[in-house]
């Protein structure tokens, strides 16, 4: 019997109002969710702005703590991790967020950026071991290192700056990833290299990935199962295949129903016609 790497138990986040009001919003609602140890996946949780996905991500990465329920990590819950368990959960659990350039600090190179969790996690014996490692990992995610070693992030394209944020979870060899709408604020003709390296990391290096997005076309792509939220619940979930080929709730019809479709016998500004499968 495996054991499982990431068990969320009936987890919901609830946050007041205000100190004297009664009213709450409920961001997420008795979420649960399981991935097995041996068994790497790309999971999609997607949905629209509001549904609970980022609430979700901050719980894993314990930015927040849950109202009720419990996240357990190899059969610990991450709310009572202290020492050395915290730190190992700390590098083996590592996220690439939507906005690739909030994670630079502009007064610091690329280098800066690659070389703190390094030295924070002892990672190499010695300086040209370190700088061995950052670039290899640069190398696997498509990046040549004589491009962006010694760079200001001002001076990389959006889509060379989250390269570079993966290949600094990839530096830390991580067992989960969470990937928090890490193609949303880069050009449609770059996503395409940064969802083929998080596929890397998980084929190469048999990282789960968390993929969470409200574009269905990247998740159909990237992902191997779905779980759809709106308004903190999970409406369907399922292998990526079967739910947006053939989506059983409403709401996942209307995400559906979003999807480009073009038609190339229309003209721009002609309506298209309805389809029912994408």
């Amino acid at each position: 019997m495996s054991e499982n790497l990431l068990e969320i138990r009936k987890v919901s986040k609830v946050y007041q109002r205000g100190l004297l009001s009664s009213k709450a919003t409920v961001a997420l609602k008795q979420f649960s969710l399981t991935l097995k140890e041996d068994e790497p996946t790309i999971l999609t949780v997607a949905g629209e702005s509001g549904s609970g996905k980022t609430t979700l991500a901050m719980l894993l990465l314990g930015f927040i703590t849950a109202t009720t329920g419990e996240i357990l990590y190899r059969g610990k819950n991450i709310a009572g991790l202290v020492g050395k368990e915290r730190m190992a959960y700390r590098r083996e659990v590592q996220a690439v967020f939507q906005d690739p350039f909030a994670v630079f600090n502009p007064f610091y190179t690329v280098d800066h950026l690659l070389t703190v969790p390094i030295r924070q996690f002892k990672l190499a014996k010695s300086r040209a071991d370190g700088v061995r490692r950052m670039e290899e990992a640069l190398t696997a995610v498509g990046l040549r290192p004589e491009d962006v070693l010694g760079r200001f992030p001002h001076q990389l394209s959006g889509g060379q700056r989250q390269r570079i944020n993966v290949a600094r979870a990839l530096l830390l060899k991580p067992r989960l990833l969470i990937a928090d709408e890490p193609v949303s604020m880069v050009d449609a003709s770059l996503r395409a290299n940064i969802l083929e390296s998080l596929r890397n990391l998980h084929r190469d290096h048999g990282v789960s990935i968390i993929y969470i997005t409200h574009d269905l076309t990247t998740a159909y792509h990237v992902a191997d199962d779905i779980v759809v939220l709106y308004k903190g619940d999970v409406v369907e979930k399922g292998d990526v295949e079967s739910v947006i080929r053939n989506p059983q709730h409403s709401y996942t019809r209307l995400l559906v129903d979003s999807i480009p479709w073009p038609d190339l016998n229309k003209k721009w500004g002609e309506p298209l016609k309805p389809r029912e499968t994408v």
